[in-house]
Order: C-alpha cells, then sequence, then structure tokens
C-alpha cells in the first residue's frame, strides 16, 4: 500500500513540473501558460477567491490544475482530481462558493483546506514542495506534471 502511494505521489509531482508557463504580451502583461521548459507559470494576479482552472496536456493526457486564494489569504493549488474518485474519470470538482464539489460521489470539500489535507476524496494537493511561489506568480515543474499524468488518464471532466 505505501509502495503504492509513493508512487502516485511520484506521479503527482512530475505533472506538476509539466504546467509552469509564462506567455509575454508586449513588454509587461504576463499570463498564465506553459513556459518553453515545459513548466506551468500562473500570475499570482490571477488568483482571487474564485478558483482558476488551467487546462494542459501533456504527452497527450488532458489534465488541469486549479489556483484558489483561501479565506486567509494564502494561494492554494491542487490538480482538478479527486484522491479517491480519479480512476472513475468523474473525479472533478466544480466550486461552489467556498466548497468544491467532486462531480463523482458529490463530497464538498472547503477551499481553507485545499492543499492543507491529503488522502479522501478531495483534491489532489499540489504542496509547497512541488511548486515554487514567490510575489508574482508560481511555477510548476514539467517533471512533477509528467509524474501526475496517470491520475489524469480516465479524466472526463466538463
Amino acid at each position: 500500500m505505501a509502495q503504492k502511494a509513493n508512487v502516485k505521489s511520484a506521479v503527482i509531482k512530475s505533472a506538476l513540473v509539466v504546467l509552469a508557463a509564462v506567455v509575454v504580451f508586449g513588454t509587461s502583461a504576463v499570463h498564465a501558460g506553459v513556459l518553453e521548459n515545459g513548466d506551468l507559470y500562473i500570475p499570482a494576479e490571477e488568483i482571487t477567491e474564485t478558483a482558476a482552472f488551467y487546462p494542459l496536456s501533456i504527452e497527450g493526457t488532458e489534465m488541469e490544475i486549479f489556483a484558489v486564494k483561501a479565506p486567509d489569504g494564502t494561494i492554494r493549488t491542487a490538480f482538478n482530481t479527486c484522491q479517491v474518485c480519479y480512476g472513475s474519470g468523474r473525479g472533478y470538482y466544480k466550486q461552489s462558493g467556498s466548497v468544491f464539489v467532486c462531480q463523482n460521489c458529490g463530497n464538498r470539500f472547503r477551499t481553507s483546506d485545499i492543499e492543507l489535507v491529503r488522502g479522501g476524496c478531495n483534491p489532489v494537493p499540489i504542496t509547497a514542495q512541488y511548486k515554487t511561489v514567490d510575489e508574482k506568480g508560481i511555477t510548476i515543474t514539467k517533471d512533477f506534471l509528467l509524474r501526475a499524468k496517470v491520475i489524469f488518464s480516465n479524466w472526463k471532466a466538463r
């Protein structure tokens, strides 16, 4: 069981790496996107109490990450798939006020718990060890995103 958890953790870490990206328009506007090196970049200015969803394709696998500002003002990030229901393909979340609702089992998960609570029916967290955060934004490495690809193999969101 521990070996299975380690594999899942390694996959999630790898998948995050692919997502980080920056697209520069003009001389100063920075928008979320995938960087040349495959990392996902999310500007801090895009993150509010309403989750911002970032879809991406990693080696042909469709994935999605979301970022949201928690009630305490911290920025929380997670894969938009459920730690329990991901295999069903419908284990993804939609935001309803200050909670996220799993579209497979209906579990409700508070914004304040995202990234802090692990295990059970909740969004797969992207914790501090798998991303770089500064005052300008968040970068998630391609390597981490690649490792997380497996949890999206049956994903049918939207």
